[in-house]
């Protein structure tokens, strides 16, 4: 009887160690057979679609998602339940190698974020491969973002920026060169001084890996003299008392009149300028350039202000792409002519509301909220496909930035 023991026992010993030494040779396994990985590597980021290596084996698989393979551009958005019982955010990216999608850890707010009515929306930009939440709103009404939130692909991780001299809504959101911008809106009450600011955040000006250095209470005074307010600041944020080195807000050229606190607009970097529309879709409307060189402002071109109709987007701040949310068309701007290029028009593309663009791709919230269509602008002829969100949501925002890593 205790023989059959411990010939059992030897026998389950050898299992596991044969076991572990699959794991190890599959962990290790060469990538092509009979080739150095280097040249392996070399052979295999040439195939055009990593999804074929992705489907393949383990260590192909490892090696879409390695540094050492050229970039892919999974879909970061922000999305509510699309039943009314709940009405928190979330925040989910699709990666478009496994076709999954998957849930961002949360923000690090108590309570949460809210999206109470549609004319609250939630502002966010994305920039050197970070999702910036700029501007939400929490239950009660309250203003969520004494700071905005930024969150990094590569470390999982969500960390707070500089506070802003007034919380604000209903303003303009941008992002160009490693630089956030927000100008105008409304605070706790309508102000012209507020409606007219505008101010940028440098993100090359501090390396967001270091410590934040301790220093005096960074909350504005509007906050600090209200004690609910400020006890609040410190639920929300941990790092409230805390100041970022180098990280702050600083005030540029003001606007010329409060009209662009109307609702929430996007300024698109392109050029080393910034472009917006004070009103969105087909309405009558203003727009403005800002020249980030020499911190002044002039008036949108003629062309390019009329054919402004929908979302719009800059693919590496040097094209701009607009979607005529009536229509259903995708245009690129010509800045020679001053006029709008067609590229393709699609039933799907009606009545689009959001818009991002990297890598050779396009991507619209369809008008429900309830998916995305993507376009290979860079094909020959442009493809369109169409990619379903998470069931029982209601996509909110939509941005491109770097995959995630992977355990």
């Amino acid at each position: 009887m205790n023989n059959s023991a411990i010939i059992t026992s030897t026998a389950a010993e050898a299992a596991v160690k044969c076991r572990k030494k699959l794991h190890r040779y599959n962990q290790y396994q060469s990538l092509i057979p009979g080739l150095p990985d280097n040249i392996a590597q070399i052979c295999l980021s040439l195939v055009q679609e990593p999804l074929t290596l992705y489907s393949v084996c383990q260590s192909w698989r490892r090696l879409v998602y390695s540094p050492l393979f050229p970039l892919f551009y999974p879909a970061y958005i922000s999305e509510r339940p699309s039943t009314l019982v709940k009405n928190s955010v979330e925040f989910a990216n699709f990666d478009p190698i496994s076709a999954k999608w998957q849930l961002l850890p949360p923000p690090p707010l108590d309570p949460p974020l809210r999206l109470l009515l549609r004319h609250l929306p939630i502002q966010s930009v994305s920039i050197s491969g970070n999702l910036i939440i700029l501007i939400a709103t929490t239950n009660h009404m309250l203003r969520a973002l004494f700071r905005p939130l930024v969150f990094n692909p590569l470390t999982h991780k969500w960390t707070y920026g500089p506070p802003l001299a007034t919380p604000r809504r209903w303003c303009v959101a941008g992002a160009s060169q490693g630089v956030v911008y927000v100008a105008s809106g409304i605070g706790s009450h309508y102000n012209l001084e507020v409606a007219r600011t505008v101010e940028k955040w440098d993100l090359k000006s501090y390396n967001s890996y270091n410590q934040p250095q301790h220093t005096q209470c960074n909350c504005t005074s509007e906050v600090k003299n209200n004690s609910n307010h400020h006890h609040q600041q410190q639920r929300n944020n941990p790092t409230c008392g805390v100041k970022n080195k180098g990280w702050k807000w600083e005030k540029l050229s003001g606007l010329k009149d409060g009209k662009f606190s109307r609702e929430a607009i996007e300024a698109i970097g392109w050029r080393e300028k910034l472009c917006m529309v004070n009103v969105k879709g087909d309405a009558a409307k203003e727009g403005i350039i800002y020249d980030i060189e020499s911190d002044t402002w002039q008036e949108m071109p003629e062309g390019m202000l009329v054919g402004w109709r929908g979302p719009t987007a800059a693919m590496e701040e040097e094209i701009i792409y607009t979607v005529d949310e009536s229509k259903g068309a995708l245009r690129k701007y010509d800045q020679e002519n001053d006029s709008w290029i067609e590229i393709l028009e699609n039933e799907m593309l009606k009545g689009e509301q959001h818009m991002a663009a990297a890598g050779g791709k396009v991507c619209v919230v369809n008008g429900g909220g309830d998916g995305l269509v993507v376009v290979n602008v860079v094909a020959e002829p442009p493809s369109l496909v169409v990619v379903e969100t998470p069931v029982g949501f209601q996509v909110l925002d939509v941005h491109i930035l770097p995959r995630m890593n992977v355990d």
